[in-house]
């Protein structure tokens, strides 16, 4: 529900794998944000079988925060994976998606929180993306082929900075496991109506660590989720996973 202070009440997502080193800078950079723009809030860290970590970190700043949450896999399980259990725990009224990996600047929210006046969900893009040339490569072409098999046309399919109606995101019944539930969740909402919206983000070099998105394990996962999910996506509307977008709660 919105705060009787009329601001939004937002529940922070953040998905981390091996991300020990970046973790504690990343919440505690969001967690003033969401003070100063959110009636009330809460961070949940998805520690997605990491090995370095990860969940100690986490376990720390749950204990001097008090609004933080740790969900963990026992396993690694993969991106989609993580975004699904930190959707479905969600309580608040938005779900803020934001990367923990230190690539996303906090402040940028008030931006999201503005444009979610009018939107049910909000895109962030990278203005200029701080990755490797073939990670750009990889990037363009898989927007080329989200919006060819699933018609999906927002500028940055993957940009892992979004702000969502949580009543709208849970009603979508997300399946996939891997790279590909960024383009399944925007599919799935554009089909059950909602109200979409991009905002421009700034995209900082990764300070610790390597990225796993572009390794080939991890793009051969996604174009074989896509050959599924293509006529699914087709199939979506009119489907009992296909409900409209739920109406706007009342203060």
């Amino acid at each position: 529900m919105t705060a009787a202070s009329g601001r939004p009440t937002i529940s922070a997502v953040l998905p981390a794998y091996n991300e020990a080193a970046n973790l504690e800078q990343t919440v505690t950079g969001l967690a003033p944000v969401l003070d100063r723009l959110s009636g009330s809030w809460e961070i949940l860290v998805v520690d997605d079988g990491s090995a370095d970590g990860t969940a100690e970190v986490a376990a720390r700043l749950a204990a001097s925060l008090g609004r933080l949450r740790l969900l963990r896999h026992a396993r690694n399980q993969g991106y989609g994976a993580a975004l699904r259990t930190g959707f479905t725990a969600a309580r608040h009224e938005w779900i803020l998606l934001f990367d923990a990996d230190g690539q996303f600047l906090p402040a940028e929210l008030e931006r999201f929180v503005a444009a979610a006046a009018a939107a049910d969900l909000v895109a962030g893009y990278r203005r200029q993306r701080a990755d490797p040339v073939h990670r750009r490569a990889y990037a363009a072409v898989w927007r080329l082929l989200m919006r060819v098999a699933l018609g999906v046309a927002v500028r940055d399919i993957n940009c892992g900075f979004k702000l969502m109606r949580t009543a709208l995101v849970q009603a979508l019944d997300l399946r996939a496991g891997g790279a590909l539930i960024s383009a399944e969740l925007l599919a799935k909402a554009a089909r059950a109506g909602a109200r979409l919206a991009e905002a421009p983000v700034s995209h900082v070099p990764r300070a610790h660590g390597q990225q796993t998105g572009g390794s080939p394990r991890v793009l051969l996962r996604a174009y074989s989720e896509l050959l599924r999910l293509g006529w699914q996506i087709r199939r979506f509307q009119g489907r009992e996973g296909a409900r409209s977008v739920p109406p706007k709660p009342n203060d």
